[in-house]
């Protein structure tokens, strides 16, 4: 199995979730809410029948597609749908826009300006 790096997160679960809400205002039809444990119970405990996942570089495609198999085994009522990024896009990483925040460079052609400004306060706090 494709084992994934363990992330560093930079911010909470609240302060994500409130950077997430602020960056899709402009879609009333889409929710952010913050959950534990598995996605799958959580989509199939609010009733949704679909995740749609993002595929950017090959090895996604792995992770995902196992992912999906185990999601399928655990919970058959919950599909998942893959989306492939834009060719230019794909190289977009948190991992990679921490990295070049805290080496000085700007990271608002990838992120939102709100989003822009809390990565530079928090490096800025580090």
């Amino acid at each position: 199995m494709y084992d994934l790096p363990q992330k560093s997160l930079m911010f909470n679960t609240e302060e994500r979730v409130a950077m997430f809400r602020k960056a899709i205002s402009d879609l009333p039809q889409v929710e952010i809410s913050a959950y534990s444990g598995l996605t799958v119970r959580y989509a199939d405990q609010i009733g949704a029948q679909v995740l749609v996942r993002g595929l950017r570089i090959g090895a996604d495609y792995e992770y995902e597609r196992e992912m999906a198999l185990m999601n399928r085994a655990m919970q058959p009522n919950v599909e998942t749908v893959c989306l492939m990024s834009s060719l230019e896009q794909q190289f977009i990483s948190s991992s990679r826009i921490k990295e070049i925040a805290k080496l000085g460079a700007e990271i608002d052609s990838f992120v939102p300006p709100h989003v822009s400004k809390a990565v530079s306060g928090r490096i800025g706090n580090q």
